[in-house]
């Protein structure tokens, strides 16, 4: 049975902290278009909260915590096939070890996910190469690519082949990729995103966020106009930031004032 993914809203529900108390927060709703980072101490449980919602946990991971779908219990499709999931997750630590080609690992996926859009392989191998410097061709060996070519095309397989309404990212801006490109991408989709991240711009650029602290939700903030003289500061900041480091890479040497 085809079940709808088109709308689908999901519900944060709390569980319970480290020392077995209930958390606090109020159970946290994440529609299409919501733009929402993670943000916490290294440790602090940003993974195991979208891990949560990756899994639909119903009270049966460490944190207790349950992930509704349109205010229920997720339909099974949801959970057990891949065409019908409507949730992508793209971590820092995606890595191919199969030895495919692009087009390959690309052509399984569509197969999976019962993809039947025509040249959708190509189309996400362009999508890729607008996330990346770093040039993704069809005949490369997935193994082979680096850890931005990697991230690139997993964010573009998810956005055009997976064609997952919801996107959690786990700190995708240490991947080398163009985060700004795909933050754009997403919004202008209207897909939910939820970010795990230490970057502050990121963490600005998000309609909400959810902070973090020894396992469990301690404040979500919505900061709304107050913190938009801030983020173009901030944006500035990481756009000379990226410039440095690409004069690094290149092999300059860099000198105050040349920047």
């Amino acid at each position: 049975m085809h079940v709808d993914r088109s709308g689908v809203t999901i519900t944060v529900c709390p569980g319970t902290t480290k020392r077995g108390t209930p958390e606090t927060f109020d159970p946290i709703e994440i529609s299409p278009g919501d733009t929402i980072s993670i943000v916490g101490p290294t440790g602090s449980g940003k993974t195991a909260f979208i891990n949560d919602i990756e899994v639909f946990a119903q009270g049966d991971t460490v944190t207790g915590r349950r992930v509704l779908v349109n205010g229920d219990v997720p339909p099974e499709e949801f959970i057990r096939d891949p065409s019908c999931k409507p949730i992508a997750m793209i971590t820092q630590n995606t890595k191919c070890l199969a030895d495919l080609s692009v087009r390959e690992f690309l052509s399984m996926h569509v197969s999976t996910r019962r993809n039947l859009a025509e040249n959708v392989i190509e189309d996400t191998v362009r999508l890729a190469n607008n996330f990346t410097g770093e040039k993704i061709v069809e005949h490369a060996r997935m193994s082979s690519l680096s850890g931005g070519q990697t991230r690139s095309l997993m964010i573009a397989d998810a956005v055009l082949i997976s064609d997952a309404p919801i996107l959690l990212l786990d700190e995708i801006e240490n991947a080398g990729i163009f985060k700004d490109a795909v933050i754009s991408h997403l919004k202008n989709l209207g897909k939910a995103v939820i970010f795990v991240t230490h970057d502050p711009y990121v963490s600005l650029l998000s309609d909400r966020r959810i902070v973090m602290c020894g396992g469990e939700v301690v404040k979500i903030l919505t900061p709304g106009e107050q913190e938009a003289l801030a983020l173009e500061r901030i944006r500035s900041i990481d756009a000379e930031m990226s410039l440095i480091r690409e004069k690094i890479r290149v092999g300059e040497i860099i000198q105050e004032g040349a920047i």
